[in-house]
């Protein structure tokens, strides 16, 4: 299982960093360190399904929220994002109906 944890990340840090070679790597290699930091785990136990579980976690996020920004090259105040096929997309229903998860559990209208 942290085989199959461990590979899953890479895949979705190479989707979510795809052409940004310097930070898929720097991704690369902080994905292996946590893993071999974690390599004396016993087989079996709770904090290794803890650290599992948070790995599978941590792909899901790279993979569906991630997005990455590069600045327009016609003007300095515009972004073209790279949004791709795992890009979680929403249509912002539960924000309008109060429901969403809003700065200080406010409104966003209230100061």
């Amino acid at each position: 299982m942290a085989l199959a944890a461990y590979r899953h990340v890479l895949r979705a840090a190479r989707i979510a960093f795809e052409g940004d070679f310097n930070t898929l790597m720097a991704a690369r290699h902080q994905v292996r360190r946590n893993f071999e930091d974690n390599r004396s785990l016993a087989s079996g136990s709770e904090e290794l399904s803890q650290q599992i579980s948070h790995a599978e976690e941590v792909a899901k996020f790279l993979r569906e929220n991630v997005v990455q920004g590069q600045a327009a090259q016609d003007t300095s105040d515009r972004y073209q994002l790279r949004i791709h096929e795992h890009t979680e997309r929403g249509d912002n229903e539960d924000i309008k109906n109060g429901k969403g998860n809003t700065l200080a559990g406010g409104n966003c209208s209230s100061s």
